[in-house]
């Protein structure tokens, strides 16, 4: 893996733990030389992965639509910045520009790009790695109703299984690089 998309939120949530834990895995992808693709934003985890990537010399490249330039106030200085029409693209170009994906703690935007990563693997249209960094717990209660999901028949059991989770940064990029997709639908 050469890059690695990560959602997180564009607020840094209470816990000091949440941004402590960008700061790891931000270490960690310096460590192993893999890139950080990002919504550009240098408020909030955004900003905080973002920074640790370039204090360690690494590359952080930011997709981010322009209306939101201003809103949540594109980060000046990434290896390179995208601007791009909106959102769709933004996650276009995201999926395009990555190897696998990671979602840190985050708020609705979070939650629907990671959605939808990993509704493009069961699909099959990508078949990359989509990871949790489960901080505190955050993503245990979407683990449950992926769980739920199902037991119900929604989804299939493969399916379910596409999403990786861990609390430990350099365990989640290890369990990544060893992912096997499964098959589609």
């Amino acid at each position: 893996m050469k890059t690695i998309c990560v959602y997180c939120g564009s607020r840094g949530g209470k816990p000091p733990a949440y941004r402590q834990a960008a700061e790891r895995l931000g270490a960690q992808l310096v460590q192993r030389g893999i890139g950080l693709v990002y919504g550009g934003g240098r408020s909030g985890l955004m900003g905080q992965i973002a920074d640790c990537v370039i204090a360690g010399g690494g590359q952080v490249i930011g997709i981010i639509p322009q209306s939101l330039t201003h809103k949540e106030v594109a980060h000046a200085g990434l290896s390179e910045l995208k601007v791009v029409g909106g959102m769709h693209e933004r996650k276009a170009l995201m999926e395009k520009l990555s190897d696998g994906f990671v979602a840190m703690p985050g708020g609705l935007g979070t939650l629907e790009e990671l959605l939808e990563a990993l509704t493009w693997a069961q699909l099959g249209f990508h078949q990359k790695p989509c990871a949790v960094l489960n901080v505190n717990g955050y993503y245990d209660r979407l683990a449950a109703l992926l769980a739920h999901a199902t037991s119900e028949g929604f989804v299939k059991p493969q399916h379910r299984d596409l999403l990786i989770s861990d609390s430990d940064p350099a365990r989640l990029l290890q369990r990544m690089q060893q992912f096997t997709p499964a098959p589609a639908r």
